[in-house]
């Protein structure tokens, strides 16, 4: 098994996929509330986007059936938590774990977005 892990090859970027019910109701939360820009979109109706913010990137894909998993599924690391926590509040959404500092060194909370995907946000102390 080691021969595998040291076969050289360079991974680059991982983008979570977000399973979303309305796509335009995805979008403008992603974009009106969390300040992503959208690069790329597919479909008629749009079955796909592609958002992104600084280095951060997300994608959405509409699944009308889904069903939110009721545990994190993508985890964000931003530069100001507390500013992202407040703006969060503000517009409503759903906090699932408090503002609060961690023992292994993230100050960082979880809240829902419209269609229930849960989203670890941390910011290193």
């Amino acid at each position: 098994m080691n021969d595998i892990a040291g076969h050289g090859v360079r991974f680059g970027r991982i983008a979570a996929t977000l399973p979303v019910r309305d796509m335009g109701k995805s979008h403008d939360f992603y974009t009106k509330v969390l300040g992503f820009q959208k690069i790329f979109e597919n479909g008629n109706p749009v079955g796909f986007m592609i958002l992104k913010r600084h280095e951060g990137e997300l994608h959405l894909t509409l699944q009308p059936g889904h069903k939110a998993a009721d545990f994190n599924i993508a985890h964000l690391m931003v530069d100001d938590v507390d500013a992202l926590h407040a703006i969060c509040k503000l517009h409503g959404a759903r906090i699932i774990k408090s503002l609060q500092d961690k023992d292994y060194g993230l100050r960082a909370f979880v809240f829902e977005d419209p269609d229930g995907n849960r989203i670890d946000v941390g910011q290193v102390i």
